[in-house]
């Protein structure tokens, strides 16, 4: 495995080595959980599951934290102006996201801490700020003093003088590009007791203090979506690395799902939830539309975009499936050259998909030609790639046997005719007549078994329909 992966701190491809052989680990930020889940919110976890399942299939022990900001002004603001509890709103969202990345096939993460159950990481994470003159206190707030930071803005490529946090201006900060850390408490609003306090986290300080807590000072990756780059992910590394941390070596940034050219987000209106969705489609075909991109490309959504993603799913399930049909069983089997290639090429989905139509026009011709053990050898390969995109078609989350009931009435139908007219022929004793009966069926794949309660017969050598 020689995987190169994209960063965008260095702003090159670098080759993945990990801090620990053998073992990876990655943070991804989360969802905050202020309402329903939608496909853009979802794309990063499809993403970079792709990312773990190759890792995982190169025997990586994969630490993988994807952690949940249930504690924020947009949170509290939604609850609010809905006449619900802020807790009981936060975590009826949760359990959404919750609900679509497993119906997506997202494999779930190895913890997924809460904001709110990392209070004392996060107030020791600011008392070693402060200690080491990056941040100060003002009037029950705490601030990360940007300027003493010089390294401020190499995520994101901001200079310092254009730096806007986007907070609303409070009086205790000693300069406007400073970025909160700690808010004091307002009446009705949640707060935890702190040394500066009875207040809550800001956002930026929640994600450092989580993936030190569960990943260590420095690790190996850190993922999201390109929209966090500023002035989230920047803050973090400034907070993390001004605090004494190595933090994350590696940063991965996913591109939006777009409509008309604009993110999708709830304030542009354009929102389609995942449930929604599903009503046109399959979970399997839905995560592989969503997957079917290069991670750091926009994905611009159009129903048409959809349904061609769809076709193209189903031109390689209907492959896999025909083989099932033919050879009974198709075995994983491995990945290609040129599929490893592209995956290793910093997640090139497209071109590894362009591989796996490549292997399943190989695998048609080889059934059109008889040759079902090269095709069963080509499905099973088909199946290898498909499981690192995770949409293997045969694997059980995706696949429901077919429901053969009406055909197996109807042939029971045709058999009893053929059963009734040898069993006439045996009466009359026309024995010719009554093996002729049988050959016919056991020509057709019928065994008949003659018991005292009368004939029965099954499809094959497996027990089917009797009598």
């Amino acid at each position: 495995m020689t995987l190169r992966l994209f960063d965008t701190d260095t702003r090159t491809m670098r080759e993945f080595t990990p801090l620990v052989p053998g073992r990876a680990s990655v943070y991804l930020c989360g969802a905050t959980v202020q309402g329903q889940p939608h496909i853009g919110h979802v794309r990063s976890g499809v993403a970079f599951d792709v990312l773990r399942r190759w890792l995982l299939a190169h025997d990586y022990d994969v630490q993988f934290i994807r952690n949940v900001t249930d504690i924020d002004d947009k949170i509290l603001n939604k609850a609010a102006e809905a006449g619900r509890p802020w807790w009981e709103w936060a975590a009826t969202h949760e359990r959404a996201f919750d609900k679509a990345y497993e119906t997506l096939g997202v494999l779930p993460p190895s913890a997924e801490p809460r904001a709110t159950g990392h209070i004392t990481q996060m107030i020791d994470l600011m008392q070693r700020l402060i200690e080491r003159g990056h941040a100060y206190a003002a009037d029950g707030d705490v601030y990360f003093d940007v300027v003493s930071w010089p390294n401020y803005g190499e995520l994101s490529g901001h200079k310092l003088d254009d730096v806007h946090q986007g907070e609303t201006p409070t009086r205790g900060k000693r300069d406007p590009r400073d970025f909160t850390l700690w808010k004091a408490a307002k009446p009705g609003e949640p707060s935890w007791p702190s040394p500066w306090g009875p207040g809550r986290p800001g956002w930026h300080l929640e994600c450092s203090a989580m993936a030190e807590f569960y990943l260590g000072p420095e690790f190996d990756i850190h993922c999201g979506g390109m929209d966090l780059i500023f002035p989230h992910h920047e803050n973090e590394i400034a907070q993390s690395k001004a605090a004494g941390d190595g933090f994350a070596r590696y940063w991965l940034h996913n591109g939006w799902v777009t409509m008309g050219g604009e993110k999708m987000s709830k304030s542009l209106g354009n929102v389609l939830s995942v449930p929604n969705v599903l009503t046109r489609v399959r979970p399997v075909e839905l995560r592989f539309y969503l997957g079917s991109a290069h991670y750091r490309s926009m994905l611009e959504y159009s129903d048409k975009a959809l349904d061609d993603a769809v076709a193209s799913y189903q031109r390689i399930e209907a492959f896999v499936q025909r083989v099932l049909d033919r050879a009974g069983e198709v075995p994983v089997g491995k990945w290609t050259d040129g599929f490893a290639a592209a995956i290793d090429d910093d997640l090139a989905v497209p071109k590894a998909l362009a591989e796996i139509h490549h292997v399943v026009h190989e695998g048609n011709r080889a059934l059109e030609a008889g040759a079902v053990e090269t095709a069963v050898e080509l499905a099973g390969q088909v199946r290898a790639m498909l499981g690192i995109l995770g949409v293997d078609p045969l694997d059980e989350q995706w696949y429901t046997p077919a429901d053969n009931s009406a055909a197996i009435d109807a042939l029971d139908v045709l058999v009893r005719t053929e059963l009734d007219r040898r069993a006439t022929a045996r009466a009359d004793k026309n024995w010719a007549e009554a093996d002729a009966a049988r050959d016919r069926l056991i020509a057709a794949g019928i065994e008949v078994t003659d018991t005292p309660q009368g004939p029965e017969w099954s499809l094959g050598a497996s027990s089917g329909k009797a009598n």
